[in-house]
């Protein structure tokens, strides 16, 4: 099984995501995924890796636990 090396994404990708993230939906569908991983030039699999992430970090910096599903913003 082959795995993504993992990216980091340019400034110009990073600004596209957290706009994404901040302003449109924290939690995308998969429509929206593959739309914002198409703008940004990152595959769906990296694109939603990084919404997890920032996820975790926003629920963090809001005192809720990194992983928990039944509370939306």
């Amino acid at each position: 099984m082959a795995t993504e090396k993992p990216v980091t994404p340019t400034e110009e990708q990073l600004e596209i995501l957290e706009f994404n993230f901040c302003k449109v939906n924290k939690y995308p569908d998969p429509t929206t995924l593959c739309l914002i991983a198409a703008e940004t030039g990152l595959s769906e699999e990296q694109t939603l890796k990084w919404f997890k992430q920032r996820l975790a970090e926003w629920r963090k910096s809001e005192g809720l636990p990194s992983e928990c599903g039944s509370v939306r913003d």
